[in-house]
């Protein structure tokens, strides 16, 4: 008996050791220059299960983060996801409500994003406005609410939009430069603008689109009590004039492929490194797999911007094996547990279908100031925040 006892035991160790052997030999393969590291670390794998569009995580600065976006399980408004490690989330229900008797807006809510400055929490975002004389199909605004906590509940700040330019906008951005003033960024949308250039005459003469419309990335200074905004809107970016400029291939593959009548710049984040101010944006149709993201750089925060040689530096990566498509609409996240910066955006996968997910992935900064973002990626990475409590 007691030799049977010490073969079983045997047995069992065997394979324990085997089980642990094979667990290792399957983390080696994580798609990192630090295998050994990757396999002894926690892990996570993009997409996130959030069902987002235009996502934006709020860091709180008390160990606690928070997610908007368009959709996500609100109706008429929005919602948000808390997390601790930026991998996790728990639904924590709707928490800005519009569409109501007192509100300006009255439906198309998209795109939050959640500041909080001082004691109150700010929320800036696009929705069509009840007010519409003439009943245009996009008759978008920029509106901004207010609360005590991320949670909510947010209130209109005024019951009007922010402010209107006399065209339909959406995408609101908000960056606060070492001064103190406050800027305000946003899209105008593609509707009822059709802007003649190089790509717009290649179209006609192919017999495709008779026109194209684009959308135009705008600044302009807000008041600090945000109640409205400082002079006049500044043109910042849009698509290129010519067929010669370096992004004018990427940004325009929902024309030359035949998909839409419509060039985007949309979607804009603004931050500062050092002394120069990067804009973010996103390009292509939102519904369709081109939907990439590029940059552009400034020495002010109202340009003039120039954009990147090294765009896009996230796009779709089905051409080289993978299955993201529809990458866009990102923000960042500057982390204060492990001083990094993540891209968090939007995207699709053969999984999801036309479900937008969200997905999140380091971007660095390199020595030269140039950005590269680490994705679209759905292989196994080491969890963001490496210091974060189990």
């Amino acid at each position: 008996m007691k030799l049977k006892f010490i073969l079983v035991k045997c047995l069992v160790c065997i394979t324990i050791l085997s089980c642990a052997d094979r667990k290792t030999t399957k983390s080696s393969k994580y798609d990192s220059t630090d295998q050994d590291k990757i396999s002894s670390e926690k892990t996570y794998s993009n997409p996130l299960s959030v069902e987002f569009g235009d996502p934006f995580i709020l860091n709180d600065d008390n160990g606690n983060y928070y997610m908007y976006g368009t959709g996500g399980g609100a109706k008429d408004g929005f919602a948000t996801y808390m997390s601790t490690d930026l991998i996790n989330w728990e639904f924590m229900g709707q928490v800005y409500t519009g569409n109501t008797n007192d509100s300006w807006s009255t439906s198309a809510f998209w795109a939050p994003e959640v500041y909080k400055f001082g004691s109150k929490y700010y929320m800036f975002f696009s929705a069509q406005w009840k007010h519409n004389p003439n009943n245009e199909l996009e008759n978008f605004k920029i509106g901004v609410a207010v609360a005590d906590s991320p949670t909510g509940p947010f209130e209109d700040l005024k019951d009007e939009p922010l402010f209107d330019p006399g065209y339909p906008i959406i995408d609101a951005n908000v960056f606060q430069d070492d001064s103190g003033e406050f800027y305000l960024y946003y899209s105008r949308v593609c509707y009822k603008h059709p802007v003649e250039s190089e790509i717009s005459k290649w179209a006609r003469e192919k017999g495709w689109f008779d026109e194209i419309e684009e959308s135009w990335v705008y600044g302009i200074k807000l008041k600090s009590d945000f109640s409205g905004v400082i002079g006049d809107p500044v043109l910042l970016l849009r698509p290129p004039l010519t067929l010669e400029d370096k992004n004018a291939e990427w940004e325009s593959r929902s024309v030359t492929s035949k998909e839409v009548n419509r060039r985007w710049t949309e979607g804009s984040f603004t931050f500062k490194h050092r002394n120069t101010y990067y804009m973010m944006y996103s390009a292509n149709y939102f519904g369709g797999e081109n939907y990439a993201v590029g940059y552009a750089t400034a020495s002010s925060p109202l340009g003039p911007y120039t954009k990147a040689d090294n765009n896009p530096v996230l796009e779709k990566n089905i051409g080289s094996g993978g299955e993201v498509t529809g990458t866009g609409h990102n923000s960042l996240v500057f982390s204060s547990h492990d001083n990094k910066i993540y891209c968090v955006y939007h995207g699709r996968t053969k999984a999801t279908g036309d479900q937008r997910v969200v997905f999140i992935d380091e971007m660095k900064i390199l020595g030269n100031g140039k950005l590269v973002v680490h994705g679209p990626s759905t292989t196994p990475k080491p969890m963001p925040l490496a210091n974060s409590p189990e």
